[in-house]
């Protein structure tokens, strides 16, 4: 697998992203790895890194799977640098057999893109959020998940609905009535 520092720095600049905002948390570096190509390109406001190939993102309780990774970051710093520093992390996106594994829920879709700065992840494609422990399945054409609010958002349409699967709610029917014993009639 490709694991390059370069790339570690581009990686840890997406924990360091939301430091300003979340300075109580202690943030672990994000670290992508990737069995095909990694490549970033630099533009004088952004760097974009794409990866292929069985692609693993470890971050700060994530863990994603996908074929495909496009990493987006804004640049800061001398804009004519050959490798600029890095600022905040605007977006990731993962196409391809995309698992998302994040405390006691999973999700799988053919796409996901993760906005860190507004702390919310889109998933389409056929996208499936589930727990782990199997109490819930949401599924729908699009589902938006909130990070610290436990808030999905699951967006139907006519041609197809969303579809929330819950544990099974008690009978809260009227117990039938026992039937009263027979009279018999003794001769």
């Amino acid at each position: 697998m490709i694991h390059l520092n370069l790339f570690l720095l581009l990686l840890t600049a997406f924990s360091f992203a939301t430091a300003s905002l979340r300075a109580a948390e202690k943030l672990q570096p994000t670290v992508i790895e990737c069995a095909g190509a990694a490549e970033t390109i630099s533009t004088d406001t952004e760097t974009i890194a794409t990866f292929t190939d069985q692609v693993v993102v470890s971050g700060n309780n994530l863990k994603l799977y996908c074929d495909n990774l496009r990493v987006v970051a804004s640049r800061k710093g001398d804009p004519t640098a050959t490798l600029g520093e890095y600022g905040f992390f605007k977006s990731l996106v993962a196409t391809g057999r995309v698992r998302i594994v994040q405390g006691d829920r999973e999700a799988t879709c053919g796409r996901a893109e993760v906005f860190p700065n507004e702390d919310r992840i889109v998933l389409s494609d056929n996208p499936v959020v589930r727990s782990i422990d199997d109490q819930y399945v949401v599924t729908g054409p699009e589902i938006l998940l909130y990070r610290g609010q436990r808030r999905a958002v699951v967006r139907g349409t006519t041609e197809e609905r969303s579809r929330i699967t819950l544990p099974a709610i008690k009978d809260l029917g009227f117990k039938e009535e026992e039937a009263e014993p027979a009279e018999t009639n003794k001769p």
